[in-house]
Order: structure tokens, then C-alpha cells, then sequence
């Protein structure tokens, strides 16, 4: 990346930037292994033009006979799009494409789910007489008809599917195939004054600035990987004075290869996050950094600062579940 502009670009538009070094990292950051270390679930919403969506019942003992969306947990040697694939074409006998991230949702370090809005490119939904080890049968639900539902987190993922088909939310999100080791957050933190100029947050490298990353805790009683937690933490690092406001948005795009297990397990969030001055303390210029690791570089380009403004108006990124 030859700019701080040209990376902005390229994250906007869902692309991923390759791994130099943990600005913010903990005490030990120690590579993830998928279904060691780390869980990974990958679940599908697919949708006709009905606005039917495909399910499948259980076939597994504890959840026997009730209906779910399409899902499961990644395996070594996968990317996230081929895992999705999989799940799919198992459990209800289609083939499919995922064309948008919809939702990643986090439940401590250890596990994350990926939602995928997809469809069908082939193969025929799986009959009670296709039953096995992997579901019992598939179907196409009206989403009115009593159904026993294994859990109902599924409704609301299911009806966030449906309105963003009718209208996109955010722009279509697919993974993209670069290495990390670790879970972690490349954090766009963005300032805005009440006049719109627009700055954002940068490590000043020897080669050139860019976004810093922020790593997460790997341990089970590390709540560091909750995005806020490792966010906050790298925003602490950065400014001096603390009493400001940080939100987080949600992501823009995402990284990951899974090629070498316990390698390239990581994943990568590009996460979109403002930073603001209190009431009491508000101000025309940014915060001041304290690191000098860390400055603000003011966004002069006016079609990137269009593009970035509407971004955070509308809130167009996929959102951040915890």
C-alpha cells in the first residue's frame, strides 16, 4: 500500500491488508488452532423468492427432530466460505453460494459465529429417506408455520436476512484469504468535528502509517478478545486523555486463510470504530495521542470522506455480535 488513502480504499471496498506486527498485544500472543483453541461455527440463511428459507432437523441426540438453520463448526485446513459450502451440501443436500457476511457474533475468546446470506447453485434438498449422522431431512419454511426450533437466535438472524435482501445494509462482505495467526482487530478509528472535517488514527511506521492491530487473548478466562475490550485497550494505549467516547460500528471486512493449522488459524476484523470527546471536553481537533507510536491524519480526499462519512451515517457495515 503506497497511501494511507489507498489503504482506506482498499478496506472500504472489503479488502484485506497483509500482516506486519500486533501494535497492541498482550503479554503473550499465542497462534489459535480451529477445534483446539478456537471454535469456529459457520451457519447459512438461503432464501427463495418466496422469502422461504432452507432449514434442517437435527439428527443429533440432544436436539433429535428439531429445525435449525444450516450450520456447523469449521474444520482444520478450511476457509470460512469452504466450511459454509460444506455445512450446507451436508445437511440439506444443496450446493451453494455465499455471497454476503451478514453477522459475527462472539461469545469469549474462544468461540465465533459467522452468518452468511447465501444461494442455492445446485443440488436437491435432502429427504427423510437421505437421513444420516448429519440431519434428517431439509426444507423450505414459510417462517409462519409452527416449527420446533432447536433455539430461536435463529429468528432474528433470519428476519436481518430477509430485509437486507429487500435492501443491503452494507455492501457485499466475503472473507479474504490472507494469513493470521491469532484473532484480531485492525481498528479504522475515525474522529469527526462538528464541521466534518475527518481524522483517523494511524501507527506511525518507518515505512509508511498505517491501521494499527490489536490482538486478543487466547485463554478461556481472557476476556480480552470481545472486540470492545481489545479495542478499548488499544485506544488506552494511544491517547491521553481517557475521557473520551468509543463506539464501535462493526466490521468492513475480514481476513483468513486456515491453509496451516495452528499457523493461519487467526482471523482478522477490520473494524470500523469512532472516537469522541465527552460533552464537557469537546473539541474542533482529535484527542491527544500520548504514544508516539500512534498520530492522526486528516482525511483530505473528499470521495473517501464522502464514502466513510456514509459508512458511519447509515451504520453499512456488518455488525459485531456479543
Amino acid at each position: 500500500m503506497d497511501s494511507v488513502e489507498s489503504q482506506l480504499e482498499l478496506l472500504l471496498k472489503g479488502g484485506g491488508i497483509e500482516m506486519q506486527e500486533y501494535d497492541s498485544p498482550l503479554e503473550e500472543v499465542v497462534p489459535v488452532t480451529v477445534r483446539k483453541t478456537v471454535c469456529y461455527i459457520v451457519a447459512a440463511v438461503i432464501l427463495n423468492e418466496q422469502k422461504e428459507v432452507v432449514m434442517m432437523q437435527e439428527a443429533k441426540q440432544e436436539c433429535y427432530g428439531k429445525w435449525y438453520l444450516p450450520a456447523g463448526r469449521m474444520e482444520q485446513n478450511e476457509t470460512i466460505v469452504q466450511a459454509v459450502k460444506r455445512e450446507v451440501q451436508e445437511e440439506t443436500g444443496l450446493e451453494c453460494e455465499p455471497y454476503t457476511l451478514l453477522s459475527v457474533e462472539e461469545r469469549g475468546p474462544r468461540w465465533i459465529r459467522f452468518v452468511f446470506l447465501a444461494r442455492v447453485t445446485g443440488g436437491n434438498l435432502k429427504s427423510t429417506s437421505e437421513s444420516d449422522s448429519e440431519s434428517l431431512q431439509a426444507k423450505w419454511w414459510d417462517r409462519m408455520s409452527p416449527l420446533p426450533l432447536r433455539a430461536r437466535d435463529i429468528l432474528n438472524l433470519i428476519s436481518f436476512a430477509v430485509k437486507h435482501k429487500e435492501k443491503a445494509s452494507h455492501p457485499m462482505t466475503i472473507p479474504v484469504e490472507l494469513p493470521y495467526s491469532v484473532v484480531c482487530h485492525r481498528v479504522v478509528a475515525a474522529f469527526l468535528n462538528r464541521t466534518n472535517d475527518l481524522w483517523l488514527l494511524l501507527v506511525n511506521s518507518l515505512n509508511l502509517p498505517r491501521f494499527p492491530v490489536t490482538a486478543c487473548g487466547s485463554s478461556s478466562a481472557d476476556l480480552s478478545c470481545s472486540v470492545e475490550v481489545a479495542i478499548y485497550r488499544l485506544i488506552r494505549e494511544c491517547l491521553r486523555d481517557l475521557q473520551v467516547k468509543v463506539k464501535t460500528h462493526g466490521i468492513l471486512g475480514l481476513q483468513h486463510s486456515g491453509a496451516v493449522p495452528g499457523k493461519t488459524d487467526g482471523v482478522c476484523f477490520n473494524v470500523l470504530v469512532t472516537v469522541a470527546h465527552t460533552e464537557s471536553k469537546y473539541s474542533q481537533s482529535p484527542p491527544e495521542v500520548s504514544n508516539i507510536k500512534y498520530g492522526w491524519h486528516k482525511v483530505d480526499n473528499d470521495d473517501l470522506k464522502i464514502r466513510l462519512l456514509e459508512r458511519l451515517s447509515f451504520c453499512s457495515v456488518v455488525p459485531f455480535l456479543n
